[in-house]
């Protein structure tokens, strides 16, 4: 055990060993993973967040090619997801610096930096942050290094996950770099033995599928025996899904990423504010039974949002109904 190790035990919280509660899996990324991890944390006895490193923007793109490290900005924001709050750990690991060399950088970045640089990987680091932040699940890098996304949109190739997630035209397919990279056997192991699997919110293309398409992974949660739970997004995203319906994003994602259609579809069926440069996702019954999935509605929109996000207590009700 590392002098890290050491300092960070004590202020481990852990669940209670044999916990009532489902083992889920939460894949994806950003502040959707984020809002399902809130969620989930509600009634879950384990929580494995399966988390995107293909993340080339902000703080994280700096870092990762800076300092040879997975980016760290999408598994901190899970991390913190999974954390109480609040706490003075937290708030550390939350800071993000406004001026001087590290401006525009998440404190909690460049400690999960400063950790894997300790420990010899992102994985670690994450463990030993978690410890010290009392998280209440693990956050698992979907692969051991930095991917670098790419997709074929409307016939020419694009690469980066910014990029794509600016472009507009149909994506036909989806990839990583380097292709030989397979998916982390931590995540493996969580799909083996989880209850419930939830994909999204999230971007659906360079948060969701960017995971999923990840050698190795799409298989695992297709033969994982838990349910398959898809969250569809409150709105379009321009660049991304603009013009999408609920059954499209389905569509879409079986299709790039290679996943099984869901098993439940959950959507929002509320009223909220849609800001002018998007749309509200629209969810047809008819259309998602034709695909052999169930739709599962109910008012999950935020109202107190500025932007349009899922309520997570609202999200959580739905999500431990169908565990």
């Amino acid at each position: 055990m590392t002098s890290v190790d050491l300092m960070a035990a004590p202020l481990l919280e852990e669940l209670e060993p044999g916990a009532p509660g489902p083992k889920v899996v939460a894949v994806g990324g950003g502040h959707g993973l984020a809002q399902a991890l809130v969620a989930v944390r509600g009634y879950a006895a384990a929580i494995t967040a399966v988390v995107t490193v293909a993340d080339d923007g902000g703080s994280s793109g700096r870092l990762a090619p800076a300092l040879g490290i997975p980016p760290p900005g999408d598994c901190r924001q899970a991390l913190l997801a999974l954390s109480p709050d609040p706490s003075r750990w937290r708030s550390i690991a939350a800071h993000r610096f406004e001026s001087g060399d590290v401006a525009g950088h998440s404190l909690g970045n460049l400690i999960l930096a400063g950790l894997a640089a300790e420990t010899g990987s992102l994985e670690e680091a994450l463990a030993v942050l978690g410890r010290l932040l009392g998280a209440r699940g693990r956050v698992v890098p979907v692969a051991p290094g930095a991917l670098r996304l790419r997709a074929v949109i409307d016939g020419a190739e694009v690469a980066g996950q910014v990029a794509i997630a600016l472009s507009r035209g149909r994506i036909a397919s989806l990839w990583v770099d380097p292709p030989e990279t397979a998916a982390s056997p931590a995540a493996l192991e969580a799909l083996e033995g989880a209850d419930q699997v939830v994909i999204g919110p999230g971007s659906l293309f360079t948060s969701l599928a960017a995971v999923l398409v990840v050698p190795g992974l799409a298989a695992a949660v297709n033969a994982s025996p838990g349910r398959l739970v898809y969250v569809c997004n409150l709105t379009t995203q321009d660049g991304e899904t603009l013009g999408m319906d609920g059954a499209a994003h389905v569509r879409a994602l079986c299709a790039v990423a290679g996943v099984r259609v869901p098993d439940v579809v959950v959507a929002n069926e509320a009223p909220f504010a849609v800001p002018a440069t998007v749309e509200a996702v629209r969810v047809d019954r008819a259309d998602i039974s034709a695909l052999g999935a169930r739709l599962e509605l109910a008012g999950l929109a935020d109202a107190a949002a500025l932007w349009p996000q899922h309520d997570a207590a609202r999200l959580g009700a739905v999500l431990r109904r169908l565990a």
